[in-house]
């Protein structure tokens, strides 16, 4: 990219965020939302406006739900704390942080970073950050949680900026959420969806779960090198621009743990503050005149105990998996039971290596330490927890007015309107999907809420249910970085106020539009290729359906 254009790119991208920050808090955002919606329902209801689902059974009608009447208002009240303790991802991140705070404020993951970054090519960092975001959906929503934080303290040792690094994990994670090299397990849920649709016209049709594998294998490789891309030449260079270009320019303002900060600034990280971790000491204190045990040799015996149990622990968890009759074997209420239990899984993996390291290496003496550093992470959380509570409300009263189903599918009925040729028609869905991702955060509503009414439109059209999927799962995932109603993305905004205590959604929008604005057009690219090339979408995935 040219410097002027760079420089343009940076500055309106200022804009946004200036703009963004001069916003209220975030929360108040939320609640402020909260209360238009509840002025827009009421509106609905009043102009009596309603709108008509094609669904398998027929046609069924949906209207808006006042939140001002007085159901809405009992409903609302009556809600309001199940609303906040059933937020997604609430338990999500209190609990997968338990475990990360320990393997974080016991010294292992900065060990772990350190030692990575000195084994591999710094060249080749950026780009695994993306790779990894993108493959995270295969563990469901629990990126989100891991990856951030990691991503964070791999820059920041390496002498970047970390928010860097959450941005490129982040761009994996939410703008590649349905790209990957495996089948996951959105695969089986968008399949059902996609077979319900195309039985409105051919009772017989079933859509198999591989039938996008191949665009989807094709696309991971595709966004691993756009986000590459996008990272080095947009984010980082306006990051330095404003002065988060470096681990070092950041550190004083930062509030990561001190073990990373010592890292960047070459202090040993055995050194490390009161309030985050007690020092890697030896275990046992040396006798008077002799020297003190080397911290590599503490270091080296935390590793080692570390890897003993998460190898254990892992082994453990394959048996689970494996045997038949165990714990996580079969499958749960929507996945294999393994993949709903990911999230405590990734605790535990988490938490048993991180206690073995403080043992072996002596930052953890008893138990107190553990609970104490435990109690560290969600002392850091709680902006994040007060920012949830209000988040859930907004999404949850979202849903219950059903004015983002009745938005959906106004749309769809005005696309269909159309008659557009082939080619335009499925660019349209995309960009609709686009469009519908920002009002609805969830993959799986809004895929019920469309396949009943794009898949038979589209199969009249010749376009098969599996080319009509791909398309969706394109226009689902470019959009998913900036929209208010993903509710993971406060998760973000909680690490990278971390680095950044002033961020607002203004700093996230603008980290992480650069992706969206370039994922949508590339990735909408490639399939428009793949169909004129002809080639299948995956095992059992035709391009083209026979109307007969």
């Amino acid at each position: 990219m040219q410097g002027s254009d760079a420089s343009s790119a940076r500055g309106w991208l200022d804009h946004i965020e200036a703009v963004g920050n001069r916003l209220p808090d975030p929360a108040t955002l939320f609640a402020l939302g909260t209360l238009l919606l509840m002025l827009l329902s009421a509106l609905a209801v009043g102009l009596q406006w309603q709108v008509t689902r094609v669904t398998a059974g027929g046609a069924e009608t949906v209207q808006a739900m006042s939140l001002l009447s007085s159901d809405g208002l009992w409903w609302l009240l009556s809600s309001l704390v199940d609303n906040f303790v059933d937020f997604p991802p609430l338990g999500l991140v209190l609990v997968g942080l338990l475990g990360i705070g320990v393997a974080e404020r016991s010294g292992l993951l900065p060990v772990l970073l350190r030692r990575l970054l000195t084994a591999a090519p710094s060249t080749l960092l950026t780009p695994a950050t993306v790779l990894v975001g993108i493959l995270s959906s295969v563990a469901l929503d629990a990126g989100y949680v891991v990856l951030p934080p990691l991503a964070a303290g791999l820059f920041l040792a390496a002498g970047r900026s970390p928010l860097a690094g959450i941005a490129a994990v982040t761009a994996g994670v939410t703008c590649g959420f349905s790209a990957n090299l495996f089948l996951t397990g959105l695969d089986p849920l968008l399949a059902g969806l996609s077979t319900a649709g195309a039985q409105v016209l051919d009772k017989d049709y079933r859509v198999a779960i591989t039938a996008n594998w191949w665009f989807m294998i094709a696309s991971t490789l595709l966004l691993t090198l756009a986000g590459t891309l996008v990272t080095r030449w947009l984010v980082e260079p306006r990051l330095e621009d404003r002065g988060f270009g470096s681990a070092t320019a950041m550190i004083d303002s930062a509030s990561p743990p001190r073990e990373m900060k010592d890292q960047v600034r070459g202090t040993p990280a055995s050194v490390a503050s009161p309030e985050t971790a007690r020092p890697a000491e030896p275990a046992e204190p040396a006798e008077p005149g002799e020297p003190a045990e080397p911290a590599e040799t503490t270091e080296s015996r935390g590793l080692r105990f570390a890897g003993l149990v998460f190898l254990a622990l892992m082994l453990a968890v394959l048996a689970g998996v494996l045997i038949p009759g165990a714990p996580l074997a079969g499958d749960g209420e929507h996945f294999p039971r393994w993949m709903e239990a990911m999230v405590p899984l990734l605790f535990l993996l988490f938490l048993g290596p991180g206690l073995a390291y403080g043992l072996g290496a002596g930052t953890i003496r008893s138990d107190r330490d553990a609970v104490a550093m435990m109690g560290e992470t969600m002392r850091a959380m709680g902006p994040y927890i007060v920012l949830a509570f209000f988040a859930a409300q907004f999404i949850a009263c979202f849903n219950a007015s059903r004015l983002g189903e009745m938005l959906a599918i106004a749309g769809g009925s005005w696309l269909a309107s159309l008659s557009l040729p082939l080619a335009p028609l499925t660019l349209s869905f995309v960009v609709l999907v686009m469009l519908g991702n920002l009002m609805i955060g969830s993959a799986s509503a809004k895929y019920a809420f469309f396949a009943p009414v794009f898949i038979p439109m589209l199969m009249q059209a010749g376009v098969s249910p599996e080319l009509t999927q791909a398309a969706y799962r394109v226009g689902d995932s470019v959009t998913n970085g900036i929209t208010p109603f993903n509710p993971y993305l406060v998760i973000i905004l909680a690490f990278v106020r971390q680095y950044r205590p002033d961020a607002g959604l203004g700093t996230l929008l603008a980290m992480m539009l650069p992706y969206t604005l370039v994922f949508a057009p590339v990735w909408t690219l490639m399939l428009g290729t793949w169909v004129l090339a002809g080639w299948p979408l995956g095992p059992g995935g035709p391009l083209v359906f026979d109307a007969g």
